[in-house]
């Protein structure tokens, strides 16, 4: 519930000038989301959302842009841990350097990835666990995308 209004937040504020907390709510209500103000104060301040002055002059909500670079970063941690990756039916294997698969994996985990529920890791070997086979597969052809660049 809490991530369906979230995203639905971020679609209403790319979509209209929102201004207000209580014009928020007027467009999640229509939207189908109940909210208070006390949960539109608290889904604001989670995703970091800011005012900045619209074309009109007057002010509207904004998502911060995440750091450009951070899923640079990730893909630079991947190649330069990566060794090799093998499927096991739901699960993606993947080989890293000595040391390297708990870096690795976080880079995985804060891709998020379709379908990817997590990674454990050791030294040198993660297990990325995916819903689905089918899912485990496209995973798995997304990291080899990334690594080849």
């Amino acid at each position: 519930m809490k991530v369906g209004r979230q995203n639905k937040i971020i679609e209403l504020i790319a979509r209209h000038n929102v201004e207000t907390q209580e014009e928020l709510a007027e467009l999640l209500n229509q939207a189908g989301y109940q909210v208070t103000q006390a949960t539109i104060s608290r889904d604001i301040r989670e995703l970091k959302l800011t005012k900045v002055q619209a074309e009109n002059g007057r002010q509207k909500y904004v998502a911060l842009k995440k750091d450009a670079d951070l899923g640079e970063k990730y893909v630079r941690v991947l190649k330069e841990g990566f060794v090799s990756m093998d499927l096991a039916q739901n699960l993606v294997v993947v080989k890293t350097v000595s040391g390297m698969a708990m870096a690795v994996a976080a880079a995985i985990d804060a891709m998020h990835l379709h379908g990817v529920v997590g990674c454990i890791a050791g030294d040198d070997t993660i297990m990325c666990a995916v819903r689905t086979d089918q899912e485990a597969e496209k995973v798995m052809e997304s990291l080899q995308r990334l690594i080849r660049g």
